[in-house]
């Protein structure tokens, strides 16, 4: 018996939700774009009004609807441009940070990782030991004799490493380039 009542309030809730979904959409999206004169900002505030009646107990206890979808949505709007403030004061800080840091900005470090990521794909392209041989030459700093007894090889044997190296980052960057 518990259980008729229940689907009964359901229904009514359901028919509610139905009926100023379809009677109060339109105009709501129309009056936010106005506002905002943008559609498709004014399609998401539009949904994220009818979420928030969604969200409600009793959505047929709304008297109004046009008054409360319009207070919802201005609401949805302070609370979109008090987030944007705050993370633009948030990035605007981080940019200071990084500066006083000496850090680079986001645009010069998403640049030198275009650039270590294209120096990568050159150097997996050499076989191991020369690759090797060549980044502990450039990145570690070590002579061809330190690398010599690391590697277990000549030093000669080194020099070869580094300079079919040297060619191959050479012919990555200039492919048709018939002087080498």
């Amino acid at each position: 018996m518990h259980d008729i009542p229940a689907a009964r309030g359901d229904s009514v809730r359901q028919q509610t939700l139905t009926a100023m979904y379809s009677e109060h959409h339109g105009w709501l999206h129309g009056w936010l774009r106005k506002k905002l004169g943008c559609s498709q900002h004014a399609a998401d505030l539009a949904h994220d009004a009818f979420i928030r009646v969604l969200m409600l107990a009793e959505p047929q206890a709304i008297k109004e609807p046009r008054a409360f979808l319009a207070t919802t949505a201005g609401r949805l709007m302070i609370d979109g441009a008090r987030r944007r403030r705050i993370e633009k004061a948030y990035m605007e800080a981080l940019v200071i940070q990084c500066e006083d840091a000496g850090m680079p900005d986001p645009a010069a470090i998403h640049v030198a990782l275009q650039a270590l990521e294209r120096i990568a794909e050159m150097l997996a392209g050499l076989p191991a030991k020369a690759r090797e041989a060549f980044l502990l030459s450039r990145l570690d700093g070590l002579t061809y004799s330190e690398i010599a007894m690391r590697l277990g090889v000549s030093s000669s044997t080194v020099k070869n490493y580094i300079s079919s190296a040297l060619v191959h980052c050479y012919h990555s960057l200039h492919p048709a380039d018939p002087l080498v």
